[in-house]
């Protein structure tokens, strides 16, 4: 009887490094700095150095972080913000809060990143920003992409919560725009022990800000200068992720490992498999497959001990939250056919090859199978 492969296993990457993690919350309990403090401060110094960036203002989600990026263009009501149907709904969320409209483009089929060909299709003079996600840890195209801002005046935002480290022709993603926004949800590459988010910028102004905004709108405390929130960091999360951003490196360097072992292994089922675009260097976030028996592999990995995920089964624009906004299904069929059809495969780097040869095992088996044909 073989043990079973969990989709995600944090009991692995937290193992080595508890004795580490003790002592630095020890300190944080020692001067008792729960809300922001010196954690918090030095891990925004650190990771805007990991980003190559001036400013890192740290939050209590990337949620938050995505929201207070809007509230710093100053959107509101009739204003429309271009972006992706095919991720986590917080990217559209932050639109919502601001008052703003998610205006989607389809996605293209071989990264599910924003296609930069439909942009021209969805300007408007209502259209204020556009804010792409670097998908599943793959940078999305970034040139054309920022060439279109430039060219009619927009404010470019990443969306780079799954992709810490990831590198697009040799730079690491966070800095082509006015701001980026990364998560530290336990599950990231760089996960917190709970929540946590992070804005990242080159603009002073913008840095200051997003400090006084995270912070009930105030700069000098019980003096509030425009209507905030609290969007602090705990000072816990903050001496976690300092520990955890040393090792995000070699943490990336062997989801790097698990995926090339991954394409070595499954290269001859019918799986169409990941492939990262030329300059890019995915931080392999996930490790998402394709077929159109999704829904049937997935059962039969599962009823082998073998944990798998759904990344995402249904896209934003046919979501109930947004029924309001008109679209129907067909709307954007890349992003449609890939919900139908993508599967995440367990990636993280204490996987070890017996493990990673099991999971092929269990897939080949399924094809194997008469019924698959």
């Amino acid at each position: 009887m073989h043990e079973p492969i969990p989709y995600l296993d944090l009991r692995a990457q937290m193992r080595p490094l508890r004795q580490e993690l003790e002592a630095a919350w020890a300190r944080t309990l020692d001067h008792c700095s729960f809300c922001l403090g010196p954690d918090v401060v030095q891990f925004e110094k650190d990771f805007a150095a990991f980003c190559d960036a001036a400013h890192c203002v740290a939050f209590n989600s990337g949620t938050s972080a995505l929201h207070v990026a809007l509230r710093l263009l100053d959107l509101g009501p009739g204003d429309e913000v271009i972006t992706t149907p095919l991720t986590f709904v917080a990217t559209s969320w932050a639109i919502s809060y601001v008052g703003a409209k998610p205006v989607y483009v389809d996605v293209d089929d071989a990264t599910f990143n924003l296609d930069p060909r439909g942009l021209e299709r969805v300007l408007t003079p209502r259209t204020k920003a556009v804010m792409p996600v670097h998908l599943y840890g793959h940078p999305f195209d970034v040139a054309p992409i920022r060439e279109f801002c430039q060219r009619h005046g927009l404010p470019l935002v990443e969306d780079a919560a799954q992709a810490h480290g990831a590198r697009y022709h040799g730079r690491v993603v966070g800095t082509f725009g006015e701001m980026s926004c990364f998560s530290f949800y336990p599950g990231k590459n760089l996960g917190a022990a709970g929540e946590g988010g992070a804005l990242v910028t080159n603009n002073a102004a913008l840095a200051a800000r997003a400090r006084s905004l995270r912070e009930h709108g105030a700069t000098v405390r019980y003096y509030h200068d425009e209507v905030g929130y609290n969007y602090r960091m705990e000072g816990l999360q903050g001496a976690v992720l300092g520990i955890k951003l040393k090792h995000l490196n070699n943490w990336n360097a062997g989801r790097c490992r698990v995926a090339r072992r991954y394409d070595e292994l499954l290269v001859d089922t019918p799986l169409r498999l990941p492939r990262e675009a030329e300059g890019c260097e995915s931080a392999w976030h996930l490790y998402v497959v394709r077929h159109p028996q999704r829904d049937a592999l997935k059962q039969h990995l599962e009823a082998h001990g073998v944990g798998c995920a759904l990344h995402y089964p249904l896209p934003l624009h046919l979501q109930k939250c947004y029924a309001h906004l008109g679209y129907q299904a067909g709307d954007f069929p890349v992003a449609e056919k890939a919900a139908r059809e993508c599967l995440s495969l367990p990636i993280y780097p204490e996987l070890t090859d017996a493990q990673l040869e099991r999971v092929a095992a269990v897939i080949q088996n399924f094809f194997a199978k008469p019924t698959s044909a």
